[in-house]
């Protein structure tokens, strides 16, 4: 048996009657599935809600197996309280999880960042927090997946300051003074992301648009569940951009 603790709720699949096959994202052991007797129970049915926090006893008969699970209750995200923004996070989140990372495989850079958004939506932030946090989280994910972003110099004149665009081929930075003459087929970089002033509403878009057009481009694609994550973050975008 191991003890995974704590554990994020990220999908849920009914399984049977009463049972659920349910997927949680932890630092430890990445993204788990695991057969859940009694899951839609009246017991275990508030504990397994997408984006709730739970503790985890995994025993496995054999290699290769899905998991049974034992679920222990640790916190209830309350996004439902906040309105339709939160839930909106709450869903991208999950399906983001779901969709993209590789099960089995540690998580210890990638989970604080998703349970912070998802403590994020439960406690009704604003757009000025969850923002900020979303791009980096998306930009935390490609660079895990092997499609990351090089903002460290200038893909032109290696230059290190004034970056200001990202190259779609290359994805790497590209400089104000290089980047000009074709701004039309760059992407802006915001500068927050460079640790250099706030994160106003115009570069928040800016980073989302960024971060989009490299998820949507190499990671959110032919699959039924990148396609429904997609469409989960335009919806997400959609509220949080109005």
């Amino acid at each position: 048996m191991i003890r995974v603790e704590p554990a994020l709720v990220v999908a849920l699949a009914p399984h049977g009657e009463h049972a659920v096959v349910a997927r949680f994202l932890s630092a430890d052991q990445g993204l788990v599935a695991a057969y859940v007797q009694g899951g839609r129970g009246r017991k275990l049915r508030p504990v397994l809600q997408i984006g709730n926090r739970v503790a985890l006893d995994l025993v496995s008969r054999s290699a290769g197996q899905l998991a049974f699970a034992t679920i222990h209750p640790l916190s209830t995200n309350m996004a439902m309280l906040h309105g339709s923004a939160a839930l909106a996070l709450v869903d991208y989140l999950a399906s983001l999880a779901a969709a993209t990372l590789p099960e089995g495989e540690a998580q210890s850079r990638l989970f604080p960042l998703f349970d912070a958004l998802f403590g994020g939506a439960a406690a009704g932030a604003g757009v000025a927090d969850i923002g900020p946090a979303l791009v980096r989280l998306e930009l935390a994910l490609l660079a895990e997946l092997g499609t990351g972003l090089d903002l460290a110099s200038c893909a032109a004149t290696g230059a290190t300051s004034d970056l200001a665009y990202v190259s779609p081929k290359s994805r790497q930075a590209v400089s104000r003074g290089a980047g000009l003459p074709w701004a039309d087929r760059l992407l802006p970089l915001p500068a927050f992301l460079l640790g250099l002033g706030e994160a106003d509403a115009a570069a928040i878009a800016d980073g989302l648009a960024l971060t989009g057009h490299f998820l949507g481009r190499d990671v959110l694609r032919d699959s039924a569940a990148a396609k429904r994550c997609w469409t989960a973050r335009e919806r997400l975008l959609g509220l949080l951009l109005r």
